[in-house]
């Protein structure tokens, strides 16, 4: 199983989003050789948003069907704007009750309602 870091990026009761190709999902991908999740988390997060970390915390594991997800949470500046980058076709600060009613992959939505939903967890 692959490992992925997540990344959660929240502003009160929403939380960013990435578009690829249809479907949203949460801003991550797959460990570089010899990379730190950490350190992947916030590369990640630079690479699809343009948005510098200022650290990432570990939150908790998502195994999947296919990868094992390692959700961090991220702080970003407060008024820093989220800009598509590389595979990323659009970003989008959602409200975390939303979330089940988007077109996203399964994944995203497990860890979302593991989260707490809306319920501000």
């Amino acid at each position: 199983m692959r490992k992925r870091a997540t990344v959660i990026c929240r502003r009160g009761n929403r939380i960013l989003l990435v578009a690829r190709r249809s479907k949203w999902a949460l801003p991550g991908g797959m460990l570089k050789r010899g990379e730190h999740l950490s350190a992947a988390a916030l590369r990640e997060l630079k690479e699809e948003t343009r948005l510098s970390g200022k650290s990432a915390k570990f939150l908790f594991q998502h195994r999947g069907r296919q990868k094992h997800h390692h959700v961090f949470l991220c702080d970003v500046p407060k008024r820093a704007k989220p800009r598509a980058s590389n595979e990323i076709s659009r970003c989008r600060w959602v409200n975390v009750a939303d979330v089940s009613r988007l077109a996203t992959n399964t994944p995203t939505k497990s860890i979302v309602k593991a989260l707490g939903g809306g319920r501000g967890k």
